[in-house]
């Protein structure tokens, strides 16, 4: 099983570029730049881990983002992220970043997106990956702060594909957005949002019904709401699930308390993903190991998680039944069953 795992072909929905900065980077990058960092040294880091909930999380994260000041840092650290998400049969994967975290602190956001650019560039002929970029609006901000972040990103759209909303969920309801998400989709981007990670399910009525996303990052809570769960179901709004990271930030308490099996049972478009895959302890097939283990899933599930991935990707309708074929015959050739599952 562990094997056909590492080989099967998956997409990455779910990532945050800032989150895949490991403590080893972190450090070359601050000595670097002159960064004083609040931690001695990387076991320092690694110790300082242990979140309780999303805010504890991010408190950390931020303090962590302040090394990336350069271009050559952003380039640096997309393609760290992008040959381990090879190495674990990622094909195509869809990145969120959060201009503003570097915009607060003086950066301009030509140099994030222009080192952003590169990378993906750069890793597409090193290996055919392919990649999308997603630039996300901090909701801890304003609502107008998130707006001047979209039209000072405009004249870099060639380079990113849609529009996210991340950091702290509770408290901070989609709607504060409403506006700045009809600016996007004017501007022929596509739409995701964090929600029912921390926040209730009403946030993802919100992100679908004021924001129009396509996609729901996280949206676990969702199981609380019968009708939110039936139109979910009959819509097939993909939900980006990330499993360690629920765990990790206290979301459950262990692994087998996770719900992931049963959303899926339940019908619904659930794809598996790594979120801050630095912070949380594991990259992307880390999460469909862990899961697969805990919830005791099938290979037909792994099969199932895999192909939502690449039906709930940005890709054009002929990259998405390219990949589909593929893994199709992935599946042909090593599953116990040569009947592709329904």
């Amino acid at each position: 099983m562990d094997q056909w795992l590492a080989a099967l072909p998956k997409t990455e929905l779910h990532v945050h570029i800032e989150g895949t900065l490991e403590p080893e980077l972190m450090f070359t990058l601050a000595r670097r730049n002159g960064v004083s960092l609040p931690w001695v040294d990387v076991e320092g880091v690694r110790a300082a881990y242990r979140f309780h909930n999303l805010q504890s999380f991010l408190d950390l994260y931020y303090a962590g983002a302040s090394v990336l000041q350069t271009e050559a840092d952003f380039f640096q650290l997309a393609m760290a992220y992008f040959r381990r998400a090879v190495a674990d049969g990622v094909k195509h994967c869809e990145v969120f970043f959060d201009p503003q975290t570097h915009i607060d602190r003086g950066i301009d956001i030509g140099t994030v997106i222009r080192g952003l650019a590169r990378a993906a560039e750069a890793i597409r002929a090193e290996s055919g990956l392919s990649v999308y970029y997603i630039l996300c609006f901090l909701r801890h901000l304003s609502a107008e702060s998130a707006m001047q972040t979209l039209l000072d990103a405009l004249p870099y759209r060639r380079h990113f594909v849609g529009v996210g909303l991340d950091s702290s969920e509770v408290g901070n309801p989609p709607e504060r957005f409403e506006t700045v998400f009809e600016q996007a989709r004017l501007e022929g981007l596509q739409r995701v949002a964090h929600a029912g990670e921390e926040g209730p399910p009403e946030y993802i009525w919100q992100a679908l019904d004021l924001l129009r996303v396509a996609r729901i990052d996280h949206g676990v809570r969702a199981e609380e709401d019968p009708q939110l769960m039936h139109r979910l179901q009959q819509e097939q709004i993909p939900l980006t699930v990330c499993p360690l990271s629920n765990l990790k930030l206290k979301g459950v308490d262990d692994l087998r308390q996770h719900n992931l099996k049963r959303l899926l049972d339940a019908g619904l478009c659930v794809t598996v993903n790594s979120d801050d895959p630095a912070y949380f302890d594991g990259y992307v097939l880390a999460n469909y190991r862990a899961v697969a283990a805990a919830l005791g899933l099938s290979r037909e599930n792994l099969y199932n998680i895999a192909r939502n991935g690449f039906v709930a990707s940005f890709l054009p309708e002929v990259e998405k039944a390219r990949w589909l074929a593929i893994l199709e015959q992935y599946w042909n050739d090593t599953a116990d069953s040569p009947v592709r599952p329904a």
